[in-house]
């Protein structure tokens, strides 16, 4: 049997492509937070009104919108890769000449520009990134959520700070940045095979006639109307220096960041993916009230703005959530018509805001905002059933709830079954050895139960690996089982997102085929992913019936218990 001990790599040991996507994530995720410090500055510096200056937001969200519809196609055409690297030069140009412009029209016009090029590295960068990954793919998502954290935090402090000195500073910044990034991409990032099938530019369009993924994207739509309104317009009444704002952002920046990676998981856990969007967009819509019946009171502006970024960043991880979950639909195609409609949303709301600021003052576009977010609660209620039965059940395509799939036959022996659970990392077949000489030491049926992992973040979702991929890495387990007389059968357990949810799923299965053991190996994903989005380990060791050993080819099997998870976390920490 195998004898590869070898442990996965730790989330910051990744080869130096996955380095060179994280930096350019930094600062791309760096790219509407760096502008919030400077739009009274650029309104001021170009002779421009809010309105005028809010297109800047218009003209990004709108381009990024409908490029939306034909990145897949065009990543399924030239590859990840030659995507990433267009999407990268693209904004590298368009940064540099909105910083090189003179007029507010420029501006608009070259921040289209921008948002074409963030369309396509926004849609490719993670599953690059996961693609590029050395031992496993949880390292590198935890490495893809610390850029995005870092890029939302920072972006408001870098553009304050470069603002301070001049408007066009956090544009010529950008383009410096990404050039660094261009270049180690390109230098860096090895050619990746492209998709066996093209995917057509018109599937996200036809994909919206599915009424779960067309109710979420509208409620999405709303949603970023109320969101890019604050952004756009509450920098003014604040009436703070560039770097002023850019410290004030950096706050909402790091709750953003915080309650996604952190909460967000967790309340969802606890009450459901619904009930949480139903109170989060009830308390971003009071948020929004606040701001508008206190627009003249910067202090008053300033609270609301930074509290509302626990809100967003709940909104933004489960509404993701949400579309996976209901959408029956390839998950690329899927992300590709939400991200239409959630940024048309954005897009249009700046320009709607301006023209109503102009028309009447400025507290009614926030206002608008406001029932933008309370109108999203009836439509997330009128898909509530759907959202409810995916969650109950394995819905067609893709579902957030664990699933259990049978591979091979049914089970070779009688008596409770030794259940062994690996995932899709290096260490997997030992782990499945040791398990296989201790249910042959004992006497014991093995089901190898192998974890099929969807990572969700933010608004991009990825499969880790294709449904193949799995059957076949059960299929050679089992192989390699069968060639040393080891009878076993096998189950894929696929989830999303939710490593929490997955560990309860395998310990219901193990209750129902009444297992007198699960083994489970060392957690590759190391104790900060598993704070942020849930320990599968912990949560199938507090909610399993029978025992539950941890198998390690160096040393005999230990039970499982809140002690040792306390250790074990320990010694990886």
């Amino acid at each position: 049997m195998s004898a590869s001990h070898e442990r996965a790599a730790g989330p910051f040991k990744q080869p130096k492509a996955v380095w060179a996507v994280a930096f350019a994530c930094v600062i791309s995720f760096m790219g509407i937070g760096l502008v919030d410090p400077i739009l009274p500055a650029l309104a001021e510096g170009l002779h421009a009104s809010p309105s005028q200056v809010s297109l800047l937001f218009s003209s990004y969200l709108i381009v990024t919108a409908v490029a939306m519809l034909f990145v897949g196609w065009v990543s399924s055409h030239i590859g990840a890769k030659r995507t990433l690297i267009v999407g990268l030069a693209v904004i590298v140009v368009f940064a540099a000449l909105a910083g090189s412009s003179g007029s507010i029209n420029g501006i608009v016009g070259f921040r289209a520009g921008w948002g074409l090029g963030n369309a396509l590295f926004i849609a490719t960068s993670l599953a690059v990134i996961v693609a590029s990954a050395s031992g496993g793919f949880g390292g590198a998502i935890i490495l893809y959520e610390t850029a995005l954290g870092l890029g939302i935090a920072v972006g408001p402090l870098l553009g304050g700070e470069l603002g301070a000195i001049s408007w066009r500073g956090p544009f010529f910044g950008v383009a410096v940045l990404m050039a660094v990034a261009l270049a180690a991409t390109v230098a860096f990032v090895p050619a990746l095979p492209k998709p066996e099938r093209p995917t057509s530019p018109l599937a996200p369009l036809r994909a919206l006639r599915h009424r779960g993924l067309l109710t979420m994207g509208i409620m999405a739509l709303l949603y970023n109307w109320g969101f890019f309104t604050m952004l756009g317009y509450a920098p003014y009444p604040m009436k703070l220096s560039a770097h002023q704002l850019g410290l004030v952002f950096t706050g909402w920046g790091l709750l953003v960041a915080a309650f996604s990676v952190f909460f967000a998981p967790r309340l969802q856990a606890r009450y459901g993916t619904a009930p949480v969007l139903y109170a989060n967009l009830l308390g971003l819509g009071i948020v929004m009230a606040v701001i508008a019946a206190g627009v003249d009171s910067p202090g008053v502006v300033i609270t609301a703005v930074v509290v509302s970024g626990a809100f967003i960043g709940i909104n933004n991880t489960l509404t993701t959530q949400a579309v996976m979950l209901v959408s029956p639909v390839e998950r690329p195609v899927a992300s590709s018509a939400y991200g239409f409609l959630r940024f048309i949303g954005g897009g249009l709301a700046p320009y709607a805001a301006g023209k109503l600021a102009d028309a009447t003052d400025l507290s009614v576009p926030f206002y608008l905002g406001a029932a933008t977010f309370l109108v999203a609660i009836p439509v997330l209620a009128s898909g509530h059933g759907l959202l409810r039965r995916a969650e109950r059940t394995a819905g067609e395509g893709a579902s957030v709830v664990p699933t259990l799939t049978p591979v091979g036959g049914a089970a070779v022996t009688a008596g409770p079954p030794l259940i062994v659970a690996v995932g899709a990392h290096e260490r997997a077949a030992a782990i499945v050895d040791t398990a296989a000489r201790l249910a042959r030491d004992t006497g014991t049926a093995l089901e190898v139960v192998h974890v099929q992992q969807t990572a969700v973040v933010e608004e991009q979702a990825v499969d880790v690996e294709t449904a193949d991929q799995a059957r076949s890495a059960v299929a050679a387990h089992l192989d390699r089982l069968a060639a040393h007389g080891v009878p076993a059968v096998g189950q894929i357990l696929t989830s999303v997102g939710d490593h929490a949810a997955a560990g309860r799923a395998l310990a219901r299965h193990a209750a129902d085929v009444h297992a007198g053991t699960v083994a489970v190996g060392r957690s590759p994903r190391g104790p900060l992913a598993q704070f942020a989005d849930g320990s599968f380990t912990s949560a199938l060791t507090h909610t399993a019936a029978c025992a539950v050993v941890l198998v390690d080819p160096d040393s005999a099997p230990r039970p499982l218990t809140t002690a040792t998870l306390a250790e074990l976390r320990a010694a990886s920490a």
